[in-house]
């Protein structure tokens, strides 16, 4: 049976290339639905809108979620809404980066 920690700590595995924290703790992702079917939805959000690696992280999350064992697909849910701040950031993010 599939885990959500299971799917976070495949996630976690994404490092956002600009600043060097993985996706988890860097708080950009919302959630994580494991349906019946074992498909898997991630809603995840950016640092921001004009980020230029838009498109390459939202694949490597996905990667990173259809390599777990079981999963059959997986859906990513960009929303931007609640943007992201700093804030959502694990503490260890936060004190690297000054806030």
């Amino acid at each position: 049976m599939l885990k959500e920690e299971t799917i976070y700590q495949s996630i976690a595995t994404v490092i956002d290339p600009e600043v060097g924290f993985n996706l988890v703790e860097m708080g950009l992702i919302y959630n994580v639905e494991i349906k019946e079917s074992n498909d898997v939805v991630v809603t995840m959000t950016l640092s921001t809108q004009a980020c230029p690696l838009h498109q390459l992280i939202v694949q490597w999350v996905k990667e990173a979620c259809e390599k777990v064992e079981g999963v059959k697909e997986c859906e990513i849910n960009l929303v931007w809404e609640p943007a992201w701040n700093i804030t959502m950031a694990d503490d260890n993010v936060k004190k690297a980066l000054g806030a």
